[in-house]
């Protein structure tokens, strides 16, 4: 059977990935920017949650993955504070200006990991020379990608996603992701020859909120203050059932 893992963003959706089939979540935070490091209190409580490997994503913000000294020792920092709270693993990615692997800060961070599971992130989908940077991640030890194969979502990446599990040819996992789910992801895998997929499988959960000051936002002014995506274990079971 295929393994599937959950991009959560909460506990709740930690406990509905494990309740769902799920063998593995990334534990992220503001999945709305594709996700950021999560904070040590979220990261301590998913770990109570039985039945489940637990990744984090190493990621200081939103926006691109050229990063400077500063954000590279809080990353630094985070990991340790993962590998802290036992946590199995840690989602990494940075680049340099000119689209390749940023290799001098993959290291680093992979160094400071200390034999934690290091995934590379969606990252991968921004470099300009895939089979190149597929490489790099090989020898700087990294032991799966995350990537849409560099299209809008897995599925439309079909065609580069099989070419780079030809390419890795065991020696790295490759992990379909973005736009997976229950419909698509047994398509996905057979047509690429993954044996790992990635997938949110959210829906939107009301709030419990009885007042609403609808005059004030948090944030953008467009978004709903009163909904937020949780994991749907339903989808999840899905997707379980359709990879089985």
């Amino acid at each position: 059977m295929a393994i599937l893992e959950i991009c959560a963003g909460s506990v709740e959706s930690a406990v509905a990935a494990r309740d769902g089939g799920a063998q593995r979540i990334e534990l992220c935070a503001a999945l709305e920017v594709g996700g950021v490091t999560p904070s040590a209190g979220l990261i301590a409580e998913a770990r109570k949650v039985e039945g489940l490997t637990l990744n984090v994503i190493i990621r200081p913000r939103g926006g691109d993955f050229l990063y400077n000294e500063y954000e590279v020792a809080c990353m630094e920092e985070d990991i340790r504070t993962c590998k802290r709270l036992g946590v199995d693993g840690v989602v990494i990615g940075a680049l340099t200006a000119d689209g390749d692997i940023d290799t001098v800060t993959c290291k680093r961070l992979i160094d400071t990991a200390d034999g934690m599971s290091v995934t590379f992130h969606r990252a991968f989908d921004m470099c300009r020379d895939p089979q190149k940077a597929l490489e790099e991640l090989i020898t700087l030890g990294c032991n799966r990608v995350l990537t849409s194969g560099q299209a809008p979502t897995a599925e439309a990446g079909i065609e580069l996603l099989g070419k780079l599990v030809k390419q890795a040819n065991g020696r790295i996992i490759i992990m379909p992701g973005c736009g997976v789910n229950s419909k698509n992801a047994a398509k996905t895998l057979k047509a690429t020859g993954a044996n790992e997929i990635h997938a949110s499988a959210r829906k939107s959960v009301g709030s419990g909120m009885l007042f609403r000051n609808s005059s004030v936002s948090m944030g953008n002014s467009d978004s709903d203050e009163y909904a937020r995506k949780e994991t749907d274990v339903n989808e999840v079971r899905a997707i379980v059932n359709s990879i089985l």
